[in-house]
């Protein structure tokens, strides 16, 4: 691997973060549980931390926040900048690649900011600077969403301080699997592993060339098991090489960060039960991403083949996502709508007419090969329709696979791909 790729890796792995799930525990694919325990006390007023400027007020008065007031500076006579402000720029530059977090107001941008640093620095408390739960609550969901390596979180605690029924102050206190000496062993175990899986790529290869390594990288070496341990968090995914669709996103996000892909996990849910994916930027432009539906295995556990990489679902848009997946709206998501960067257009295997012919020379040229899988799709449900049954019922396919006797193939009716076998 390239050395700069090395020291950006080395240098990122220690504040990359994993995502905490939100679901109840569900059998399958399922996601850790989102813990919120509420202590309310009637007690003496509590300040909060805060950039803010506060004025202090008797022990029989609720704590007033001051407004904010703009002053003139003595070099140029303009308005001063605001601890608020300049927080808010350097925020914004500092999470630039963090989509969630652009999608929050000034206010839950700076909880954002306040409790990722906690978790990073692995404080047991801290005062938060708000005191809405619904605010906390969008902010922890937003990092969860941008960070896919903060597996030595579960959840937090919030503890909510009032006065006189009115409140005054709340504590955020994240729940660790972990302590501070174990995280950093668990740390080291997991950069030589994502060293090993990043040993082919390169910070030089083009955004669509980055994503699809990662996803052929993370089936190819990591396995669907729903009794995996840890396989809500990306220690299942680098260190024991099993996990579920959880694991597989925060692995998935992790990766891209580290390549310089913007990233961020989505959950919802597919095929009855919860899911997570991801919804990843390439050359500029927004795709979804399901290295899970990537295993082979996982769409057909009885299958009898051997476990490989399906593309169908490598930079999707979001009407082609939407067939199969149920978004849970946790933040504002982009309408993805570009193909440039999608597998079948980039590897030349979309058709947009009938052409037999095309799509025979992509056969052959397998077969001829030895055998694999070709994939190909199509831009509608009646040309899809149309090679199904002109390859296979047809079996046409034997015009340009000499002396074929058998084929395996796999159909997708969702998104219009049909994929071949040969053994």
């Amino acid at each position: 691997m390239e050395e700069t790729v090395k020291k950006i890796m080395k240098r990122t792995l220690c504040l990359i973060l994993c995502a905490a799930a939100f679901a109840d525990l569900l059998s399958g694919c399922s996601f850790a549980g989102f813990h919120l325990e509420t202590e309310v006390f009637q007690s003496e007023t509590k300040t909060n931390i805060s950039k803010r400027p506060v004025k202090k007020s008797k022990p029989e008065e609720k704590v007033q926040q001051e407004a904010v007031i703009e002053t003139e500076t003595e070099e140029t006579g303009e308005p001063a900048e605001t601890d608020r402000e300049s927080f808010g720029r350097e925020a914004d530059t500092a999470y630039a690649q963090n989509y969630a977090y652009s999608t929050l107001a000034d206010t839950a941008k700076e909880v954002y900011h306040e409790i990722l640093t906690a978790i990073l620095e692995h404080k047991e408390k801290i005062e938060v600077s708000t005191l809405e739960v619904d605010v906390l609550e969008e902010a922890y969901r937003a990092i969860c969403a941008d960070y896919g390596g903060l597996y030595w979180v579960s959840g937090y605690v919030y503890t909510q301080y009032s006065r006189g029924g009115e409140p005054t102050g709340m504590e955020f206190q994240p729940k660790y699997t972990m302590d501070a000496d174990e995280r950093e062993e668990t740390q080291k175990q997991i950069d030589a592993s994502v060293e090993e899986l990043m040993a082919g790529i390169s910070h030089q290869d083009s955004d669509y060339t980055k994503a699809k390594y990662v996803f052929e990288i993370l089936v190819q070496n990591v396995d669907y098991d729903a009794s995996a341990e840890n396989n809500q968090n990306i220690i299942s995914a680098f260190l024991n090489r099993a996990t579920v669709c959880q694991g597989y996103a925060c692995a998935t996000q992790y990766l891209l960060r580290l390549l310089g892909i913007q990233s961020a996990i989505v959950t919802g849910n597919a095929n009855g039960e919860s899911h997570a994916w991801n919804l990843v930027r390439l050359d500029g432009e927004y795709y979804y991403m399901d290295t899970t539906w990537g295993n082979s295995r996982y769409l057909d556990s009885s299958s009898q083949m051997e476990k490989y990489v399906n593309y169908n679902y490598l930079a999707i848009t979001s009407e082609e996502i939407s067939r199969t997946h149920i978004l849970d709206n946790s933040f504002q998501l982009p309408e993805c709508t570009h193909m440039e960067d999608n597998y079948f257009i980039k590897e030349k295997r979309y058709f947009e007419e009938w052409n037999p012919e095309g799509i025979g020379a992509l056969l052959t040229e397998s077969w001829n090969a030895g055998g694999g899988d070709v994939a190909v799709k199509f831009a509608s449900h009646d040309l899809y329709e149309q090679a199904l049954k002109y390859f296979i019922t047809d079996q046409h396919i034997a015009d340009y696979c000499e002396n074929i006797s058998s084929v395996f193939y796999l159909e997708d009716k969702e998104l219009y791909v049909l994929t071949f076998h040969f053994l």
